[in-house]
């Protein structure tokens, strides 16, 4: 189990941006098609923005056509957390981050095979890492 990250709500606000505190802390999204990784092709690792841990490789990226950079499943089992959400009248699962807890996006079951899976993120909550 990945050690937490506890910061205040202030200590949060001087080390994200406002788009990435407005995501990442009070679960907002990003206009789609507006993030900077909805076309990123390059071959790397995405860690979340606030803390660094490592979520997604980009070997398992794909065009699901939303908008948002989506992913067919996690780096490894331990990496984000799942809830419930209920806001907006819809019941959908929100993602996560394990060891901040910041709000990284969705995950749907309308993804390809072999898992089914479309993680649906937020650009501003995930950093890029070349290989």
């Amino acid at each position: 189990m990945k050690e937490k990250i506890k910061l205040t709500e202030e200590e949060w606000k001087k080390k994200l941006t406002p788009e990435e505190y407005h995501i990442l802390r009070e679960k907002g999204t990003e206009r789609p098609f507006s993030g900077k990784y909805v076309d990123n092709k390059k071959k790397g690792k995405y860690v979340c923005a606030a803390c660094g841990n490592e979520l997604f490789d980009s070997d398992d990226k794909f065009d699901s056509g939303t908008g948002w950079p989506s992913f067919t499943k996690t780096s490894d089992k331990g990496s984000v957390e799942e809830n419930e959400d209920l806001a907006y009248g819809m019941v959908r699962t929100e993602v996560l981050c394990s060891k901040c807890g910041g709000h990284l996006g969705h995950v749907f079951d309308d993804g390809p095979k072999p898992t089914g899976k479309r993680y649906c993120m937020n650009s501003a909550s995930l950093k890029f890492e070349d290989k």
